[in-house]
């Protein structure tokens, strides 16, 4: 193990705190990720049938293959990085088990030390390497106390059900927010604050703000619900304040809250282990920080879901320990509306404060999700956080000049995006750090990605027969819901409905529909979604072109969230209306030489093309890479959704996982 302080007062407890996730995995090679509260000596055991014959393989995970980075006194990530000199099999059930030798005593496996983690009897938790993606379960928006159920419960009980490994999801895709870093509750901000000082979470000292450092954010009294008032009262930061700590108001979708929005590098990782797993949750007490009689009521109806969602992360951290999982930013996992359009990035980067904020989120999320995409791009900076812990000051903060250096080399990092060498191939878009500014006018929202972003998209695409991208945001979104975006664009006001899509910059919408129509690009795309918290699919063909390409939108959002009901059925109801296929409208859309034909919910009541209601998606895929059957699972137990093509009048159906393979 590398070098690291001794941890103090780790008698009580537990060892683990978080994991393991599967994160990555490939037969040749495995990344898991894991947290514990001091540095652990772990063998990675797997354990499977090849060939009619069992095999059993002992991996003691020495300082070539875990790399561990203190975060606090008595918090230690663990990044497992084992490569394989022989291939794992394909379309097994792979057992594993991560030991933990503990001085004096037999090595315990997760069977001791996270039963919560195994399915029915078994001793052990499973993984299955599929040899080509033929279903995968996909989904994005998971804010803890919004609420509705978590959809992720829905992933757990398609596990749960009887199942061999042909019928095993090849992954789960979150395709942005996984957490929500700044619309935070007041019963989570109190368990950031209560699992950091019980950890021992690293503090830092911070510029720009009315306190100094750490310590006197978690005790000031403005810490709950008022960090608008942390800010220095400058009229000069009008604009800053309102974006990063007030209730931003947004009557047309939605409202945000973000006036508990999380500041610290320690705040956003206790976040992280308080999502992912139960264990922290065992180390907190139900006290309730001083509040104003107002807030107070708040705090009590927040908690009620907060309750409901810690209930589940039981279910959630098995989920995450059984199927690969990978994940991509959106906004919510940094601020809202991060770097939207040129004048955001200024406001937002030109102040210490908010761009300390900001950086510290793309820290965490380097930490918790993006390593375990694509670990080797990440090597320099894993070895700058491991400097930056290691020269804390007296106080036990971080170094702050090696933290804003790594920050200012985070913000011009171009590698959050990845491919996967699948079949079909899996290419995973970065939609929030490479945009398309606009020079005209710094206010309009900024295209997604750059031109030269887009033409690395494109060589990526050369010559596969088929493709599945994920993009955040709907590359084929709902024109009625654009539009508005758009007119609150001239307006002068994109902040008001987060105006953020692939048709709102001219630039990128431009260049991404030719790629889709360049003749060596695939001629099948899936394009995974979420973002907008509702589903619904889209079937695109290109117009006045018979062979190809053949386009699927499939959105599925959120996990933990969904769209205000009756403004969603208005919608739903007017796009219809004003964009059928008579409408003259259509012409006046960037995407009017594209052919789109929604898919309808088979519990569609009259018409409805959006499906309102937290779940995750699911999607099967034949062999040519289309998608041919697309569920969506509902998180309040109700049966699956099924989008059908209306022109074929098919049947509705509720698949579960053992559905898979149908074509």
């Amino acid at each position: 193990m590398p070098a690291t302080s001794t941890p103090s007062n780790t008698t009580n407890l537990p060892q683990v705190l978080a994991g393991p996730l599967l994160r990555r995995l490939q037969p040749d090679r495995l990344l898991l990720w894991l947290v514990g509260s001091q540095p652990l000596p772990l063998t990675l055991q797997l354990a499977f049938a090849a060939e009619g014959a069992p095999a059993s393989y002992d991996y003691p995970l020495t300082d070539d293959y875990c790399q561990v980075l203190q975060i606090g006194e008595r918090a230690f990530l663990h990044l497992i990085d084992l490569p394989l000199q022989t291939p794992l099999p394909c379309d097994v059930q792979i057992d594993y088990d991560l030991l933990i030798a503990t001085d004096g005593q037999p090595p315990q496996g997760i069977a001791q030390w996270a039963a919560h983690l195994l399915y029915g009897n078994a001793q052990r938790p499973n993984f299955v390497l599929r040899s080509r993606i033929d279903q995968l379960l996909h989904g994005s928006c998971r804010k803890p106390h919004h609420a509705a159920a978590d959809g992720l419960l829905c992933a757990d009980r398609l596990l749960a059900a009887a199942h061999g490994p042909s019928q095993r999801p090849a992954l789960l895709l979150m395709s942005g927010d996984q957490v929500y870093a700044d619309d935070v509750s007041g019963p989570m901000l109190r368990a950031i604050h209560q699992l950091s000082e019980r950890l021992g979470l690293f503090g830092e000292r911070l510029e720009g703000a009315v306190v100094d450092d750490s310590d006197a954010l978690y005790v000031h009294p403005a810490s709950y619900y008022q960090r608008a008032d942390l800010l220095p009262a400058l009229a000069s930061n009008e604009t800053l304040r309102e974006k990063f700590f007030g209730g931003v108001e947004k009557p047309i979708f939605t409202s945000s809250s973000a006036d508990n929005h999380l500041v610290t590098l320690a705040e956003v990782l206790a976040m992280y282990l308080l999502v992912w797993s139960p264990t922290p949750w065992t180390l907190l007490t139900t006290e309730m920080p001083a509040l104003s009689a107002e807030q107070a009521t708040r705090y009590q109806r927040e908690r009620v879901h907060i309750d409901a969602f810690r209930a589940g992360l039981g279910q959630v951290a098995r989920v995450l320990a059984h199927l690969p999982t990978l994940m991509i930013f959106d906004d919510h996992d940094v601020t809202d509306d991060w770097n939207l359009s040129a004048q955001w990035e200024q406001t937002a980067y030109g102040h210490p404060f908010s761009k300390r904020i900001i950086g510290n989120a793309l820290i965490a999320y380097l930490l918790c999700q993006g390593w375990g995409n694509n670990p080797d791009v990440f090597a320099e900076h894993l070895r700058q956080i491991q400097a930056m812990s290691s020269s804390r000051d007296g106080h036990n903060h971080l170094d702050s000049a090696a933290q804003d250096g790594l920050i200012d080399q985070l913000l011009h990092f171009h590698h959050w995006h990845y491919v996967l060498p699948t079949a079909p191939a899996l290419v995973v878009l970065d939609t929030r750090t490479r945009r398309w500014r606009s020079e005209r006018n710094l206010k309009r929202p900024s295209g997604l990605m750059d031109w030269e972003a887009l033409c690395e998209l494109q060589q990526a695409l050369l010559d596969h027969t088929s493709a599945i991208i994920v993009s955040p945001a709907p590359i084929f979104g709902v024109k009625l819901i654009e539009g508005v975006q758009k007119l609150f664009n001239w307006a002068g006001q994109p902040l008001m409905v987060d105006a953020e899509n692939w048709m709102a910059h001219r630039g990128a919408a431009q260049v991404i529909l030719n790629i889709f129509r360049h003749s060596r690009t695939p001629g099948n795309y899936v394009i995974l979604s979420g973002d907008v918290h509702y589903s619904f699919v889209y079937e695109v063909l290109i117009r006045q072109r018979k062979s190809g390409p053949h386009i699927w939108q499939i959105t599925s959002s959120g996990l933990k969230n969904e769209f205000p009901p009756r403004l969603l059925d208005w919608f739903d109801r007017l796009n219809r209306w004003l964009y059928a296929p008579w409408s003259p409208l259509n012409w006046l859309t960037k995407r009017r030489r594209m052919q789109v034909e929604p898919r309808i919910p088979s519990r569609s009541k009259a018409g409805e093309r959006l499906w309102n209601g937290a779940g995750i998606g699911q999607v099967f895929f034949n062999e040519q890479g289309q998608p041919c059957e697309i569920i969506q699972h509902n998180a309040d137990g109700s049966p699956p959704v099924t989008f059908v093509d209306d022109r074929d009048n098919a049947p509705a159906t509720q698949a579960t996982l053992s559905t898979a393979g149908k074509s």
